[in-house]
């Protein structure tokens, strides 16, 4: 029986059931018509696991996918179709799995389909000019091991000194550029499967905003809460928008509650702090205990990323020295030696510069099958969970992203 294997990719700290929502919409979507779809999460790269880089996570996935393939095969099922779907960091890890099945010959037998993103930092984690940007920049490589360095492009993967990112974006010659290398597996590979699309928030994505998810070098709704953008959704898959236009002008605002009156003091919400979301007067006895709960909750915070960041470095040590027969088929060590050998040929590309995350774009906006989708939801703190509906029995108004899921679900092609 012929299969088409469909993988779901979690994000940073995430877990397979973060993707739920995602899971059953695509089979409420296709399996009602007799399509052999077959839906797979990956389950090793969850919580702290993440904190080991995109690449190391990469490995892991595709480990479990030829594992999921093998079990298929033992019960008469053949993977003839292949796609991939990831949320945040899950979109780069898929974008890394892709090099690998693509350096491993797989596509020579396996059709690739559908390529999709959500929400993913395609050019990394952009420094905005604010203090909690700056800070973040500072903070996210030191504490968050090497996913924190790759996501700021502030590691050396490559021997040439290049970020893991712009490697990945690399289209190579086909742009006429002169830095060459082998990390084209990973442009080369997207470019076989004839549906590539990305979704993105257009505003209040704290985690992922507009540029890195869409892959843009201007943010048209930077100013959209002062300016005003008018918006046309799509009436079937709200709130994916069709079109928008700026305003231009200050846009009017909403008429609030006259302070300290009751409608104040029940409309009131916290400042945006994880997990302190309360009705009135919960509100307040929350926001009165911030002077004490604030720096706990970040010396706690530091202490298990300390902790976790620590761990995953040694788990990436003895990731790198290991030297079996299985490991030495994994991409960073095909590409190491593959530099190693260049490298003793004589030097053939430019030598690396600093981190430019408009670089990191290039190759994802080369793709001529690239289609891209914006959502547009309002009146939330952070978007980033609720455009994947990832968490709908705590935060009900996740529930708005089920439009964003179905329109993916009925563009997929099976």
């Amino acid at each position: 029986m012929s299969v088409h294997l469909l993988v779901l990719i979690h994000g940073m700290w995430g877990n397979p059931s973060n993707l739920a929502s995602m899971r059953r919409i695509i089979e409420e979507t296709h399996l009602t018509d007799g399509s052999e779809l077959h839906v797979m999460l990956p389950e090793t790269n969850q919580a702290e696991g993440t904190y080991d880089g995109i690449d190391w996570g990469g490995e892991r996935v595709a480990t479990e996918i030829f594992q999921e393939i093998e079990k298929l095969e033992a019960e008469g099922k053949k993977v003839t179709r292949f796609s991939v779907t990831g949320y945040s960091l899950g979109g780069l890890l898929a974008r890394y799995v892709v090099g690998i099945l693509h350096q491993r010959k797989f596509f020579a037998t396996v059709t690739p389909v559908n390529f999709n993103t959500v929400a993913t930092p395609h050019i990394g984690l952009l420094v905005y000019p604010s203090i909690f940007s700056r800070l973040s920049s500072y903070l996210v490589p030191r504490f968050f091991s090497r996913t924190g360095e790759q996501f700021y492009g502030a590691d050396k993967w490559s021997q040439t000194g290049k970020s893991l990112l712009e490697v990945m974006a690399d289209p190579g010659k086909e742009l006429g550029l002169r830095h060459t290398n082998v990390g084209q597996v990973f442009y080369q590979g997207l470019k076989l499967f004839p549906h590539v699309r990305l979704y993105a928030n257009a505003v209040n994505d704290l985690t992922v905003p507009y540029m890195t998810a869409y892959v843009d070098v201007e943010d048209p709704f930077i100013n959209h809460v002062t300016e005003g953008i008018t918006v046309d959704y799509d009436d079937k898959y709200y709130p994916i928008v069709k079109s928008f236009t700026s305003q231009g002008t200050p846009s009017l605002k909403r008429e609030s509650a006259r302070p300290f009156t009751w409608d104040w003091f029940k409309s009131y919400k916290l400042p945006y702090l994880p997990g302190l979301y309360a009705p009135f007067p919960f509100n307040f006895a929350a926001l009165a205990l911030i002077p004490i709960l604030f720096p706990t909750l970040i010396c706690l915070m530091l202490i298990r990323v300390s902790i976790s960041s620590y761990f995953s470095r040694s788990r990436i040590k003895l990731l790198e020295s290991e030297d079996t027969p299985t490991t030495q088929q994994r991409l960073v060590h095909v590409f190491g030696q593959l530099e190693r050998d260049r490298k003793r040929a004589g030097p053939e590309e430019e030598p690396a510069d600093h981190p430019n995350p408009e670089k990191n774009g290039v190759g994802l906006n080369a793709l001529p099958q690239l289609k891209k989708e914006l959502a547009y939801i309002t009146d939330v703190r952070n978007s980033h969970g609720a455009i994947v509906a990832r968490d709908v029995k705590n935060f009900g108004f996740h529930k708005i992203g089920e439009g964003v899921l179905r329109h993916w679900a009925n563009a997929f092609v099976m």
